[in-house]
């Protein structure tokens, strides 16, 4: 069904967006990796992709700048041959208080709640063009990203590492268990398929429970 589709995944070089394009790549998807990783990282992170026998291509274009955005789709049309996926995975966290801007979360949180009615926007823009735009929100994953955040957390709230995980992170959600990168994957893999089709607009959350709390 998705055999010979072309996919972009931004921040696909770890964590959930290299999921993502490992899941992509398995159901015969061409696939663009994207990050700012180390050169052994990113060549760690194609080979990955290529032993499912897809085309794979990369490119370091940075998320702050438009022109490497532009440069990486040309490539990609180029290369590749027109996009049909499009998976905005890149991002980053920067904490600290309000009052010393940019802030703890709010930034980050702030940017949540506008990609929702981005998606929202989208997807009714483009409603009879047979284009889906949908947004994933997962509750806490355990990627590189999660587990760098834990030492600081301990640090800060005089806390161990198992206290920070059960106490802090899992406490919003009441499977207390991280959220998988794979169920992430298929689900983002779901939502390219036709079997999808009439699912658009929508904000998908994979939390464990926590917004039913």
């Amino acid at each position: 069904m998705l055999n010979g589709k072309i996919a972009i995944v931004t921040g696909s070089t770890s964590g959930i967006g290299h999921g993502i394009a490992e899941a992509l790549a398995k159901a015969g998807v061409n696939v663009v990796l994207n990050g700012l990783g180390t050169e052994a990282d990113n060549k760690d992170a194609i080979a990955a992709i290529a032993a499912h026998g897809t085309k794979v291509l990369f490119s370091p274009a940075n998320m702050l700048k438009p022109d490497e955005i532009a440069g990486m789709v040309d490539m990609a049309n180029k290369q590749l041959g027109s996009v049909d996926i499009l998976i905005n995975n890149a991002g980053i966290q920067f904490v600290a208080p309000v009052e010393e801007f940019p802030p703890f979360k709010s930034a980050y949180v702030t940017a949540k709640h506008g990609l929702a009615g981005l998606t929202k926007t989208v997807a009714l823009e483009v409603a009879t063009n047979k284009i889906t735009c949908n947004c994933i929100s997962p509750g806490y994953v355990w990627t590189p990203l999660v587990e760098k955040q834990i030492p600081d957390t301990m640090k800060a709230r005089g806390m161990t590492k198992d206290q920070v995980i059960n106490e802090v992170l899992l406490k919003a959600q009441p499977t207390k268990e991280f959220v998988t990168i794979d169920q992430v994957a298929a689900l983002a893999l779901f939502l390219c398929g036709d079997d999808a089709a009439s699912i658009t607009g929508a904000n998908l959350s994979i939390d464990g429970g926590w917004t039913a709390e």
